[in-house]
């Protein structure tokens, strides 16, 4: 289970796969001055089930990765999330597709 910091304020812990395509969708928006909306569910802390967060140029975020190995990228997963990002509701984590270049 990876971390993303948003703000130094609010934390979640996310796997390490997942968090991994979330990076870098949301690091291609921000390279474009791209501001967004990111929101997840968090069913494992007491009281707080969904949490959103507007992402722009001038927020900090911090990925942090348990593993030590950067996990491969799905592109037919990368396009998703791009997708839902660039949607009026903003970036959520959808279920990964299928990854056509895989064995």
């Amino acid at each position: 289970m990876g971390t993303l910091t948003y703000d130094t304020r609010v934390t979640t812990s996310i796997d390490d796969r997942i968090l991994a395509h979330l990076q870098a969708v949301i690091w291609a928006k921000l390279r474009r001055g791209e501001s967004f909306p990111f929101t997840w569910s968090d069913p494992t802390r007491a009281g707080l089930g969904r949490t959103s967060v507007w992402l722009s140029p001038n927020v900090s975020l911090a990925f942090e990765y348990f593993g030590g190995r950067q996990p491969r990228l799905n592109p037919a997963w990368v396009d998703a999330l791009a997708k839902a990002a660039n949607s009026p509701a903003g970036l959520t984590i959808v279920p990964e597709p299928d990854d056509p270049a895989a064995p």
